[in-house]
């Protein structure tokens, strides 16, 4: 599942890919370590904008009716619309060049760099919240959706993102429950590329 992404473009070119406005990212520069807890450009039925990603579900509690205290950067296609965690929740894309995983032991962990292997853009489905921070500041979130992988990410992890298609992506956005449910399966096989990542700083944004 994703828990590192990357984006070759930066927001003024992502936006021109997309043929949408780009007030709200075109600051943005490409960015190859995005870590959970930084700011992501993402794509809501409004447009493109920027969210923190992983939801902090304040005042939620899960099915033992005990509050939520971890921040949620996933968030699991099975249950996503059944846990009350996620109750009310939004739903946005998160366009990406590609992830990261590792394998391997502490210490002895191998990165891995997952792309398609057209290198175009890969859209995540994602649901969103708001959270009500101390001093009545509101910070956007957002968390990726997972599935099981498929059987390019399968060797390497035992979840992945939801990836949508690119047509599918209003669907995604603007669709009822019973819409976007067949949405959420995993990426077909043979479409990925992957290859260790051994020239990424991990220390850099």
């Amino acid at each position: 599942m994703p828990g590192r992404l990357f984006l070759d473009l930066t927001g003024a070119e992502l936006a021109a890919a997309l043929g949408m406005d780009r007030a709200a990212v075109e600051d943005e520069p490409r960015r190859q370590n995005i870590a959970p807890g930084q700011q992501i450009i993402v794509q809501t039925a409004e447009g493109l904008g920027q969210m923190r990603w992983g939801i902090i579900p304040v005042g939620r509690v899960n099915a033992r009716g005990r509050p939520v205290m971890e921040t949620l950067i996933n968030a699991r296609s099975e249950t996503v619309f059944d846990k009350s965690a996620y109750e009310g929740v939004g739903r946005a894309v998160v366009p990406v060049s590609g992830w990261y995983e590792w394998t391997g032991e502490k210490r002895r962990k191998t990165a891995w760099r997952i792309r398609s292997k057209d290198k175009g853009l890969l859209f995540f489905a994602a649901i969103t919240d708001v959270w009500e921070a101390p001093g009545g500041i509101t910070v956007p979130q957002v968390a990726t959706v997972t599935c099981p992988p498929n059987q390019d990410v399968a060797p390497i992890h035992h979840r992945m993102g939801v990836v949508l298609q690119k047509e599918d992506v209003p669907t995604w956005l603007h669709g009822s429950k019973k819409d976007v449910v067949p949405l959420m399966v995993p990426w077909p096989n043979g479409l990925l590329k992957i290859e260790e990542a051994r020239d990424v700083d991990w220390d850099a944004p």
